[in-house]
């Protein structure tokens, strides 16, 4: 007696914990049912994925989306909206908001202008501040949080924690994974006026390795001297990456797609301020590292840092010009290209984008093709050549800094709890992204 599910991808290949082959996969009320031979099946819908590949769907651990205060930039309606166009199904945002994400209060705030607004899932980081230590072990709990984020060195917004007390005391209330930007403040203060006025390759020179380095290591000291585990984003050296090898037990490690491809001083003369970032985009030798490390497997997860601001404000004369580029859109086509060009293997993308947060973060039925898991696919054609270009860009600010690439390999579809989000570059009228769910006790800050 056949099956019969409400929704049937037929003929795709699959990329699945257990290897990459050719299986059909039928969904019920939102969720895998079945993953096979579906041939004898019926479904009230069956969509031919011959030639392509079925991803689990990708989680971007690391966007900025700006709302609410800074909607001039992005808001979660169009940051969500690149997302699902780049097959991004869903997304942790960062509390460098206006006012910020500090409070249960923002968290629930953003919750609400969120959900069935943003057109992918979603989960919103709560910042770590010197006011609200005592209540980590609340904020970090509560429905729809990502965990704490701390910035260690200054950047966009007002949430700087440089102050080691500070640190020290936010790292000691910790019962989950927090996630760290790592410069060295008092460093980037003393270095400020090695920066060159209208010179924005002289951006690596000012925050260089060592404001990183430094960083990295007193945050690891600070996660060993009280047995936590925290999460270092954006890592932009070979340095760093060499001394989280050996530190595994305490950290895990993000790496960005600008990192991994964008190169100093190249990229600083053909994009000038539009590739100006915190921590920098910095030269090969740091790029091979990266690399490297990614190979040797310290790098847990892909984010795209994703950090939109407008023309106007990238086009002022460095250092005004501000930080950030997007990314959400093009994380997925940028990484298949490394692909397509044997950098790193589909199945090692699938578990940076995929697998590796729904196992990092402990999220709930999400990050892997197995029955009972939520619906979510990114289906790709590897073999699509496209050039991406400024016009298909859905954030606010209408730029990437990849304007004009050739890549093979394409987000053709992206599917959310079984429902289309996108086809073939077609958009739904109506959004039904929902917070992300976590288990309960999951991922443990304690070693």
């Amino acid at each position: 007696m056949s099956d019969t599910y409400d929704l049937i991808l037929k003929g795709g290949t699959v990329v699945n914990h257990d290897g990459i082959g050719l299986r059909d996969i039928g969904v019920r009320a939102g969720r895998i049912a079945a993953i096979g031979d579906l041939a004898m099946s019926s479904a009230g819908e069956v969509r031919d994925c011959t030639g392509l590949h079925i991803l689990p769907g990708v989680i971007d651990s690391q966007v900025h989306f700006r709302e609410p205060g800074l909607d001039h930039k992005e808001d979660l309606e169009t940051g969500s909206r690149a997302a699902v166009m780049g097959g991004v199904t869903a997304v942790f945002e960062m509390p460098n908001t206006v006012p910020l994400t500090t409070t249960e209060a923002t968290l629930a705030d953003k919750v609400s202008r969120a959900t069935h607004r943003m057109f992918c899932d979603f989960a919103f980081y709560v910042g770590g501040t010197r006011e609200n230590i005592n209540d980590i072990p609340m904020l970090e709990r509560l429905p729809a949080s990502a965990g704490i984020k701390v910035f260690m060195g200054s950047s966009t917004g007002n949430l700087l924690v440089d102050d080691a007390e500070s640190l020290d005391a936010i790292v000691a209330k910790l019962s989950r994974r927090a996630a760290f930007h790592a410069e060295d403040e008092d460093r980037l203060n003393a270095r400020k006026e090695l920066r060159i006025a209208g010179d924005p390759s002289s951006h690596p020179v000012w925050r260089d390795v060592e404001a990183a380095l430094m960083a990295t290591k007193r945050l690891v000291g600070m996660a060993e001297k009280y047995r936590k585990r925290i999460h270092v984003l954006h890592i932009s050296t070979a340095d760093e990456m060499r001394f989280l090898a050996d530190h595994k037990q305490w950290a895990s490690v993000e790496v960005t797609p600008h990192h991994l491809t964008l190169v100093g001083p190249k990229c600083y003369s053909e994009l000038g301020t539009y590739v100006q970032m915190n921590p920098p985009v910095r030269d090969q030798a740091h790029n091979d590292g990266i690399w490297q490390g990614l190979h040797l497997g310290v790098v847990d997860v892909l984010g795209s840092d994703h950090a939109p601001h407008t023309r106007a404000e990238k086009d002022v004369a460095y250092p005004a010009s501000h930080s950030g580029m997007t990314g959400v859109q093009t994380l997925v086509p940028i990484m298949l290209d490394h692909v397509n060009a044997g950098r790193l293997s589909l199945e090692r993308f699938v578990d940076l984008t995929s697998h590796g947060p729904g196992r990092l973060f402990g999220i709930v039925g999400k990050g892997r093709i197995a029955t009972g898991y939520d619906a979510d696919f990114t289906i790709v054609d590897m073999n699509k050549r496209m050039t991406i270009r400024n016009e298909w860009i859905e954030s606010r600010c209408g730029w990437t800094p990849y304007d004009g690439r050739d890549v093979q390999g394409w987000p053709v579809g992206t599917l959310l709890r079984g429902e289309t989000v996108m086809w073939e570059g077609d958009l739904p009228n109506s959004a039904t992204g929902e917070a992300v769910h976590f288990y309960e006790g999951s991922t443990p800050a304690s070693a």
